[in-house]
């Protein structure tokens, strides 16, 4: 079967069409904020939603000093990583963290939502420990923490961590 000027016609039309669409929608998207949905469906208990649709063309830059702290709490380096917050009023609030972090250090997290409250965002995310139920109940808990960070000196930098123990 031979193809014939209109059907070439109509195939280059339709790929340009298609082509057109996919930029098109890449464009939306780098003009939306980092969440695109949020479910109506929340948590009774903390009342965050139950899931989050988030922008994959997002600047991640947030989440990526906020998971370099979590990795430094993680891996034991709580003392170096909060003595910048010893000078003012969190002195007391770092070294309650750093031995609650000791006891029960965080084994996974997963972002859960995200809150912009100018000039800071809040990522709210749910992490895994060990069970404080004691030796003879070892299993794993699930609990929910907030990391705040702001935009300081042209990078993020985490200001505040907020878990319950």
């Amino acid at each position: 079967m031979a193809f014939t000027r209109t059907h070439i016609g109509i195939a280059v039309g339709a790929g340009v069409l298609l082509v057109g669409i996919f930029v098109g929608y890449l464009w939306w998207l780098s003009n939306q904020g980092p969440v695109l949905a949020r479910s109506e469906d929340r948590d009774p208990l903390t009342g965050l939603p139950v899931s989050i649709k988030m922008n994959p063309l997002r600047d991640r830059s947030t989440e990526k000093a906020a998971n370099t702290f979590l990795r430094e709490l993680r891996d034991g380096h709580c003392d170096e990583l909060l003595n910048k917050w010893e000078h003012d009023y969190h002195k007391k609030y770092a070294k309650y963290i750093c031995s609650s972090e000791a006891q029960h250090p965080l084994l996974s997290w997963e972002l859960v939502d995200w809150e912009e409250a100018s000039p800071l965002v809040i990522l709210h995310y749910r992490g895994k420990r060990p069970s404080n139920a004691g030796p003879t109940q070892a299993g794993i808990d699930q609990d929910l923490f907030t990391v705040t960070v702001t935009h300081k000196g042209g990078e993020w930098a985490v200001t505040k961590y907020d878990a319950m123990y």
